[in-house]
């Protein structure tokens, strides 16, 4: 039996591969992974239990028994709502400081291999659009699509500062662009799956690119091996 077919979206925080993964669901009808939001989910949950995020065995526990569940959104600035525990973690788990604790989890051999089946189970008919960092280089080594979403450091900053502040949230500029190249580099130095495009990905800079833009230029890649 001929497995799902996989298209993988992977690149830096705030390259725009969450809107990229949510406009190719709507045209294709694929399922979606977030594969990013479990390690969020994973560093937030490990918090509430008042762990330390270097205690590998007790993270990837945690990672584990996640109580997690992805709920289409009827309004608000995310396409889901993300349920932990029954409590809605949407907007806590999109903060800066979640999204260091994903990188820190994320470094851990254990948590990676606690979610690994998790993420592979997203894999379902007719087909899934994996948003991640290892999705086309680790996870789904066979995705029939391979894409790097990226956009320098200085765009990606500028992006989040205006998503934050679109939420109300306090942020500094500076601050998020500090923390964003930190995050890259932690990312693309780390002993396990390091942020990097596969040998068969296509590279797309979206630095100097409207939405729209980007959207058509991944559209025209996918288009031609899926419909």
């Amino acid at each position: 039996m001929t497995e799902p077919v996989v298209i993988a979206i992977d690149g830096p925080s705030g390259a725009g591969k969450g809107a990229v993964t949510q406009h190719l669901a709507q045209r294709t009808g694929f399922q979606v992974l977030d594969s990013g939001a479990l390690y969020r989910l994973t560093g937030f949950a490990a918090r509430l239990d008042g762990l330390e995020l270097s205690d590998a065995p007790s993270v990837a526990a945690v990672a584990r028994g996640l109580n997690v569940r992805f709920v289409p959104a009827q309004s608000g600035h995310e396409p889901f709502e993300v349920m932990l525990r029954g409590v809605d973690v949407t907007d806590s788990i999109r903060t800066d400081q979640a999204g260091v604790d994903a990188s820190t989890v994320a470094a851990l051999p254990m948590v990676r291999a606690a979610l690994g089946d998790r993420q592979q189970a997203f894999r379902q008919a007719p087909g899934l659009i994996a948003d991640g960092r290892d999705m086309g280089t680790v996870v789904f080594k066979d995705a029939l699509v391979k894409i790097f979403l990226t956009a320098s450091a200085e765009i990606r900053a500028e992006r989040r500062y205006n998503q934050l502040k679109n939420k109300d949230m306090d942020v500094s500029l500076a601050a998020l662009l500090e923390s964003i190249q930190a995050r890259d580099a932690r990312d693309s130095n780390r002993a396990v799956a390091p942020l990097k495009p596969a040998e068969d990905a296509v590279v797309i800079d979206s630095s100097g690119m409207p939405l729209e833009a980007v959207h058509e230029a991944i559209w025209a890649v996918v288009s031609k091996v899926v419909t």
